[in-house]
């Protein structure tokens, strides 16, 4: 009887079906960006906001002052009495009432007082001269409050951890197409909310659900490109990041255009809704239909896919039905009961974790620089393209092991030697430095691949989801890392990236080559891949 792999042979291992679906998948490459990144515009905090005084609403009403005069008559008294103050934190400790005259509402609280004024911490009287333009001004994220800023994005990729177990199992016993649609409605949904919702809590709690979805897109879509195509086209994953990359070059232009955080959220949200017509368009799994038993309805598929691809699929092909896999449900323990299937698990989520703190760790290092944020934010990810070109060029022609290991080294030895460059070339830093972020942005991208290639198909999905689960880990836990280190000393963050870089780049040596060879099918064939030999 066949195997998946010749049929997929005889039908077409990159024709013009998969070209379709690879394409139609692509796009929640370029939408997941949008919610990953988009806090850098969602959150910015505005420039021109102060506290107010109580009573300030009514006198600035009936005296039919602007903003600029109220904010003028607020402000400007407390830098007398508070030299340090801007008036943004605290505020003076009166009322304006009635015998608060138009002119100079202040004036009585100065006159024949001895002493100055006392101050009062703001708590929630902030004005804004933007109050909608990001979530900042319509949360009174700032002040004391301000961590809350981080918070909704440490939500987020908590989404996404949770995302990554509960989506990426069921897909691995519900099917990959069907927890891809619903997670496309669940992020447009809950999209929906986010934009209007009443109050920071249920905007964090909404915002979590969609990290959930929005993983769920992500890591299915990636699965189902890579199960339909042949071994010598899996590098069609790699060209998903390029998608991902074009779609933090496109978020700026959006949030350039749309003024206000709701418009921004909707405009990346609503796309999603979009991906619901896949349904007729993008097929289950034919891989993952034969682990389930359904053998008959993966032979469908792949004569649809032999003829959109003109291909004709020889008469004995209608004889298969199922291959002699054992239909269970994944676990935990699958991925680490047998010798080899828990060398790579362990290596492979130090990798997911290490490319996410160095990754993240690097961008924040070099995105607070001033500026025009579209502008900057534009260019960080045009530097993120020659990394996915790089590895197209060398992947097929020296395999994933070690251009895999190489990019780790590069990206380790760019940190330290940046730690150690004198801080009156900046030039020079700046472009070593930038020299790591392509290093470890390949080394990112390549884990995505050899992940999928190195799990059976009865537990690819949940793999590979529990694998790239500690990314999100090191997303949460890289701004901490970076700034308490910092704080210690300026360039230590660097030094420690350096080191989980080298070792990273040591350990996936350990990984088997998978450049040309058949997906796995079970967990006895990922036994059977031959790690390197050093002898």
């Amino acid at each position: 009887m066949p195997s998946f792999d010749e049929v997929l042979k005889e039908a077409g291992e990159f024709g013009r079906f998969q070209k379709r679906v690879f394409f139609l998948l692509c796009q929640t490459g370029v939408t997941f960006s949008f919610l990953f990144a988009s806090v850098v515009f969602l959150g910015r905090v505005p420039e021109n906001y102060w506290c107010r005084i109580p009573g300030a609403a009514d006198l600035s009403e009936k005296c039919g002052w602007t903003l600029e005069e109220e904010r003028n008559f607020t402000v400007l008294p407390l830098l007398l009495v508070n030299g340090t103050s801007g008036g943004r934190c605290e505020r003076l400790d009166v009322t304006w009432d009635a015998a608060a005259g138009c002119a100079s509402p202040l004036i009585h609280r100065f006159d024949g007082g001895v002493g100055s004024p006392p101050l009062a911490t703001c708590q929630d009287s902030w004005v804004y001269q933007q109050p909608h333009a990001s979530i900042v001004s319509e949360y009174n994220l700032v002040c004391g409050h301000a961590w809350m800023l981080d918070l909704s994005q440490a939500v987020l990729n908590l989404g996404f951890l949770v995302g990554a177990f509960t989506l990426g199992y069921a897909a691995d016993r519900y099917g990959r197409i069907l927890i891809y649609l619903l997670s496309c409605l669940g992020v447009g949904i809950c999209g929906i909310i986010v934009a209007f919702a009443p109050n920071f809590t249920l905007f964090l709690i909404f915002r979590f659900l969609q990290g959930v979805f929005g993983k769920g897109t992500w890591m299915t879509c990636y699965v189902i490109v890579t199960e339909i195509v042949g071994s010598d086209q899996r590098i069609v994953g790699i060209v998903i990041q390029i998608f991902f990359t074009l779609g933090i070059m496109i978020l700026p232009g959006i949030a350039y255009l749309i003024p206000t955080w709701q418009g921004i959220q909707l405009a990346i949200s609503l796309p999603n809704f979009l991906f619901l017509l896949y349904y007729w368009v993008v097929p289950e799994s034919p891989r993952w239909l034969l682990t389930r038993k359904k053998g008959e309805k993966a032979l469908k598929i792949m004569h649809d896919i032999a003829k959109h691809n003109g291909k004709y699929l020889s008469p004995h092909y209608s004889e298969i039905t199922v291959s002699n896999m054992e239909v269970t449900n994944p676990s935990f323990l699958d991925l680490v009961r047998t010798p080899r299937m828990r060398r790579n698990t362990l290596i492979l989520m130090y990798a997911w974790f290490t490319s996410a703190l160095i990754y993240q760790g690097l961008v924040m290092r070099l995105g607070i620089v001033g500026g025009n944020l579209y502008l900057d934010f534009f260019i960080s990810g045009a530097v993120e393209l020659p990394a996915a070109l790089l590895i197209l060029i060398t992947i097929d022609r020296i395999g994933r092991r070690l251009p895999f290991a190489i990019s780790n080294i590069v990206a380790g030895i760019a940190c330290l030697i940046t730690a150690f460059l004198p801080e009156d070339i900046p030039w020079l830093k700046t472009t070593v430095a930038t020299l790591g972020r392509l290093g470890i942005t390949i080394a990112f991208e390549i884990v995505y691949l050899v992940n999928s290639e190195l799990y059976p198909t009865t537990l690819r999905n949940f793999g590979v989801s529990l694998c790239s689960s500690l990314c999100d880990l090191g997303g949460i836990i890289a701004p901490f890392l970076l700034f308490r280190l910092a704080a210690i000393w300026l360039e230590l963050p660097l030094i420690i990236f350096s080191v989980l870089a080298a070792v990273c780049g040591i350990l996936v040596l350990l990984l088997p080559e998978t450049k040309g060879i058949s997906l796995p099918e079970t967990v006895e064939d990922v036994e059977q891949l031959s790690g390197p030999d050093f002898g």
